[in-house]
């Protein structure tokens, strides 16, 4: 029997679009993928990401933990360190994060030499 869903992502107020909105963010795909990866303290995981700011970083996990995907562990050392690992709902979403990654990587070539095809065919009726 077909059930009815309960959300519809085409619909304009539909919950579930917040979900499109911060999956969508490149360091969110990024942490969740370190993250899947292994559990990691803050400033491995700002050294394994690259160009990302500790403001943004700590937004993004903030965000991130609020959402459920990820969860934090403060640790009784000294001084004191705060892990990072994915909840049981993050490793879900890591499985999907990691098929972007996946496809971007083996992809990009395709889509930069289509980007510099249009740029050269728009270029050509400038002219």
């Amino acid at each position: 029997m077909n059930q009815a869903l309960k959300y519809d992502i085409y619909q304009q107020h539909c919950p579930a679009r917040l979900f499109f909105e911060k999956i969508a963010d490149k360091w969110v795909l990024m942490i969740i993928n370190v993250l899947a990866r292994e559990t990691q303290h803050f400033n491995l995981l700002k050294k394994s990401i690259q160009g990302i700011s500790p403001k943004v970083l700590s937004q993004k996990l903030k965000m991130l933990e609020r959402d459920g995907f990820i969860q934090r562990q403060v640790q009784n050392t000294a001084p004191i360190r705060v892990d990072y690992s994915l909840t049981p709902l993050g490793l879900e979403v890591a499985e999907m994060a990691y098929q972007l990654k996946d496809w971007a990587e083996s992809n990009i070539e395709q889509v930069i030499y289509a980007q510099q095809h249009f740029d050269s065919i728009q270029e050509q009726e400038i002219e």
